[in-house]
């Protein structure tokens, strides 16, 4: 038997329900509870509580989806293989393809949300947050140049951080908490309640990173199920606290909204408690980017040699063995969302849509894909359909964004068409 094979068998049995959780918990809660409680109580009020409640419940029948499939059809490639599956190369392109676009736009998002936060403390001026989301835009991509990686513990004390942080933030707003900030309750509409549900959606996303893990459950069949049901409690109830405390605590409004967490903890612990909230969100944005970030030009190189992508996608370093040319590519395109954030073209809540469109899409690709490999699961097919349906009733509210993969899709059959009529 070969090494290889070897080292594979050898790890197929060894993650068991508590890390299971523990994996998903990570994968799931990350930058956005930075980020969108403030964005989503500032866009529909109060009654954005009723977002976070939605999508608690929608969240669930995703979650069992993404865990049947990781079950059943273990792989690196997530979504982009089970839509491979389903329906055959071209459509696990095209969701590689939602991802990979979706870096350059999400990286600046994570970037000036972690500046903001110190931004709030030291009083910094619109040059200096944007001087500090420039080093945290390109530090992961030089990094990953030189093939650095952030260490699997690195990795498990932010998700122990972000934890930590997110009881600390809601024990110290409780005392400050007023009836008085629920009203009025839908100052814009109930209309803006479904809109803030389809920004909710950056929060929620994260299922489908454990599916490469799922060959190495001791009961995969079982604990993939438990896991995420576990898991899509603990974070539905997570998140629903801060944004509850967000509403009553009035933490957000104007630029309080990108840094809500933050003064929440203020309101008991002061300036202390708002540099440890600030140090964390640097750490946990940057970590993010550099997954991200690494994750994506791997996809660039991917899509390249499958002849899906430019061929200078496919450059890798002579030096240091790493895809060059992927994370030239989003260094390109995050340089560029990042002047246009930093010119006022477009403002934080209104980039964030964007790739947040993409995701959706990647998981109404995923749902598809369910339906049809889940067919003799009704479990399966029940949460396949009923996670398609939600994520299709939110996709129109999610406005101009929601022309985002159309265009991505239009984009990369004009590549496919080329490529084929070069090979012929």
């Amino acid at each position: 038997m070969s090494e290889a094979a070897v080292s594979s068998a050898g790890l197929r049995k060894v993650l068991k329900l508590p890390q299971i959780i523990a994996l998903y918990i990570g994968s799931v809660i990350g930058s956005g509870i930075l980020l969108i409680p403030g964005m989503a109580a500032e866009a529909a009020g109060p009654a954005s509580i009723l977002a976070w409640l939605i999508m608690s419940i929608l969240v669930v029948p995703m979650a069992v989806t993404m865990g049947l499939l990781a079950s059943k059809y273990p792989s690196a490639g997530g979504v982009s293989h089970f839509a491979k599956l389903a329906f055959g190369p071209q459509y696990g392109n095209l969701v590689g393809w939602f991802f990979l676009l979706s870096v350059p736009l999400g990286g600046p998002v994570l970037a000036v949300t972690g500046a903001q936060y110190i931004g709030v403390l030291l009083r910094f001026g619109h040059d200096q947050v944007y001087a500090v989301a420039f080093v945290l835009v390109m530090l992961p991509i030089i990094l990953n140049l030189f093939g650095l990686k952030l260490a699997g513990k690195v990795q498990t004390a932010v998700i122990a951080m972000i934890l930590a942080i997110l009881l600390l933030a809601v024990f110290a707003a409780v005392p400050h908490h007023s009836a008085e900030h629920f009203t009025p309750f839908a100052p814009h509409g109930w209309l803006s309640v479904a809109r803030a549900a389809g920004l909710l959606f950056w929060c929620f996303i994260g299922w489908e990173a454990v599916t490469h893990l799922s060959s190495e459950f001791v009961d995969p069949e079982k604990d993939a199920i438990r896991g995420v049901l576990w898991s899509a409690g603990i974070v539905a109830a997570l998140y629903f606290a801060v944004a509850y405390f967000t509403i009553a605590t009035g933490s957000y409004g104007g630029t309080a909204s990108a840094a809500s967490l933050s003064l929440m903890v203020q309101l008991s612990l002061g300036e202390a408690g708002g540099w440890v909230v600030a140090i964390a969100a640097l750490f946990i944005c940057f970590a993010a980017h550099n997954a991200y970030a690494s994750a994506a030009a791997r996809i660039a190189y991917t899509l390249a040699k499958e002849g899906a992508a430019p061929r200078a996608f496919g450059a890798v370093s002579r030096r240091f063995g790493t895809p060059v040319g992927g994370l030239l590519f989003i260094a390109a395109g995050s340089l560029v969302t990042l002047s246009l954030l930093y010119s006022g073209t477009v403002s934080l809540a209104q980039l964030i849509q964007w790739p947040n469109a993409t995701f959706v899409a990647t998981y109404i690709a995923g749902c598809l894909a369910g339906v049809r490999l889940l067919k003799g699961s009704k479990l399966g097919k029940a949460a396949a359909l009923t996670s398609l349906a939600s994520t299709l009733c939110l996709y129109p509210f999610l406005g101009w964004s929601a022309l985002y993969p159309p265009v991505i899709a239009a984009i990369v059959y004009v590549i496919h068409r080329r490529t084929r009529n070069s090979n012929m």
